[in-house]
């Protein structure tokens, strides 16, 4: 009797264990790849290089790199750094697709917090290795 009990315990399992199982299939997801284009830079515009301070950022990664990325991404940038301990962005640009004034707007349109100070366009970088 007791063998018997054993028997039907271990069908039971069985049983058991295989009703249980969960036969999804793995999902298939496509992730679609955008490759960057590089900007067409024209060869014949005039390019102007303009410094000015950033306020309001709190770190390097996060502000700074955000802010650089912004400016960079704007049609006729031709660099843009941002340094962070120094507060300090420097842009080359087309002075025909950009303004001092489309810069300032595209900062502050990061985040309210980022106000732009001392714009002045410069013939020569302060950091000379910043922008290359």
């Amino acid at each position: 009797m007791n063998t018997l009990k054993n028997i039907i315990a271990i069908v039971m399992v069985v049983l058991i264990t295989i009703s249980c199982k969960n036969e999804t299939k793995p999902e298939i997801k496509t992730i679609e790849v955008v490759k960057e284009t590089s900007k067409e830079l024209d060869p014949n515009a005039t390019y102007a290089k303009a410094e000015f301070n950033i306020d309001g950022m709190t770190c390097a990664i996060g502000c700074a790199k955000s802010i650089e990325k912004k400016i960079a991404n704007m049609e006729g940038v031709k660099s843009a750094t941002v340094d962070f301990d120094k507060k300090l962005a420097m842009v080359e640009y087309n002075e025909a697709k950009v303004t001092p004034t489309s810069l300032e707007e595209t900062v502050v349109k990061v985040a309210d917090i980022y106000k732009v100070s001392n714009m002045k366009t410069v013939d020569a970088f302060s950091e000379k290795s910043a922008v290359q």
